[in-house]
């Protein structure tokens, strides 16, 4: 790597260090170090620099972080929320597995996994702050969840890996691809939920605890009844699901459609309608996602693939690959990455007797598991989605979340799939 590229990644390493011990929101860092290194280092234009700029994630936050604010304050998600915790009684803590399969559904049946968090994490974090179970653990396994069923045959990932294995002449398994990511997936969820247990991290102080005397579970004080506005809100949630898992439409889209319909419904409202969307999480990820459309322009991607080709040894050279592809996805968009990355493997697997579905499912999960990080997408929406106490440390704690994944993640991925040959 050139002193530049260095240098560049150095200002990302220091960007963290600033955003998690003082006040300072990163993407707002990010935009800094976007202009200053994109007009002053690479001269390009302003055109040049915003030419990444994440609209489709910015309009996907906006409609979707809409949409269910006004569920929350015409009192849909507590409805829903403390009828599942009534109707659970005390097995509550099978709700955030509940929630890992719906996702692993929606996004085998073809859904694309940001939509499927997108229509899960609301009601998920209501819940999360009402039983006070961890939101960085309910938030892991929904997109976990949701990525366990994203390479499906019928899926939109799981196509992307095959056909670009293959055009570079690729044999893969489409049913071992889809099998290593729900497996690893679950493997992933499970060891979380046991690390939190045993750090004593899984269970906080619910925010509102009113005991239930049936059940000896915690509860909101003001207990929503069915009313027509909570009728309407499911009648339109519902076509929010048929339209963006049936017909694929944009959900950020139906998200400010169906939102603007909901806010009729509710012009009594003294407070700002728009004040649920969650404009910090949009400014964190786009000024993140900008510097990292830099950092790959400059090339510091493909040097760091260059070095892993250059270790010689194939079974090592797949390693190295996935936790570059795992570090890398943490901050930019998973599709993009497993498009650029998968090509890699064809020249290490034309001279090796390595299983294509195994290095290719390896790179695939490395690349998606990292989503929990604060600055992808599904992990914005965890952090927009937040109650409660919560909203103050949740970036700080999916930051760490995100680090022990990017760790463990990609090596796990790995020894399961590649030295085994499995699939």
């Amino acid at each position: 790597m050139t002193f530049m590229e260095i240098a560049l990644l150095a200002i990302l390493v220091i960007m963290f260090v600033i955003a998690t011990k003082w006040p300072i929101n990163i993407g707002l860092l990010g935009y800094v170090g976007a202009f200053i290194v994109g007009a002053f280092v690479l001269g390009m234009s302003d055109s040049e620099i915003l030419e990444e700029f994440p609209a489709s994630i910015v309009v996907t936050i906006i409609g979707v972080t809409f949409f269910f604010s006004l569920a929350q304050k015409n009192g849909t998600i507590d409805y829903l929320v403390n009828s599942l915790i009534h109707r659970m009684g005390s097995k509550t803590s099978l709700v955030p597995w509940i929630f890992f399969f719906m996702g692993a559904a929606l996004t085998a049946m073809g859904t694309f996994s940001p939509a499927a968090v997108a229509l899960l994490v609301p009601a998920a974090m209501a819940f999360s702050a009402r039983t006070g179970f961890s939101p960085v653990a309910m938030g892991a396994l929904i997109i976990n969840g949701a990525h366990a069923g994203a390479f499906s045959p019928i899926s939109v990932s799981g196509n992307i890996v095959m056909d670009i294995g293959a055009k570079n002449g690729l044999d893969v398994n489409n049913m071992g691809l889809f099998i290593s990511s729900f497996v690893v997936n679950l493997f992933i969820s499970v060891l979380t939920i046991v690390a939190m247990k045993v750090l004593g991290k899984l269970h906080v102080k619910p925010e509102e605890h009113v005991l239930d005397a049936t059940t000896g579970l915690t509860t909101v004080p003001n207990l929503h009844k069915l009313n027509w506005r909570i009728v309407l809100t499911l009648i339109l949630t519902a076509v929010m699901v048929v339209l963006a898992v049936g017909f694929r439409l944009n959900i950020g889209f139906l998200g400010i459609v169906l939102g603007v319909i909901l806010a009729f419904t509710m012009l009594n409202k003294t407070e700002n309608l728009t004040s649920g969307i969650s404009w910090n999480t949009i400014l964190l990820v786009t000024g993140m996602m900008l510097y990292i459309s830099l950092l790959t322009k400059a090339g510091v991607t493909d040097s760091l693939s260059h070095a892993a080709m250059g270790l010689g040894v194939p079974i090592v050279v797949a390693l190295f690959l996935c936790y570059v592809i795992g570090i890398s996805s943490a901050f930019a968009s998973s599709t993009a990455l497993i498009t650029a990355f998968v090509p890699m493997a064809a020249p290490l697997l034309e001279g090796s007797n390595l299983s294509p579905t195994a290095v290719l499912a390896a790179l695939a999960i490395s690349a998606t598991i990292v989503d929990v990080s604060p600055v992808s997408t599904n992990g914005a929406l965890v952090i927009a989605s937040t109650q409660g106490r919560a909203k103050k440390t949740i970036w700080k704690d999916l930051v760490v979340y995100a680090g022990f994944v990017i760790l463990i993640a990609p090596l796990i991925a790995w020894a399961i799939l590649v030295p085994t040959g499995i699939m």
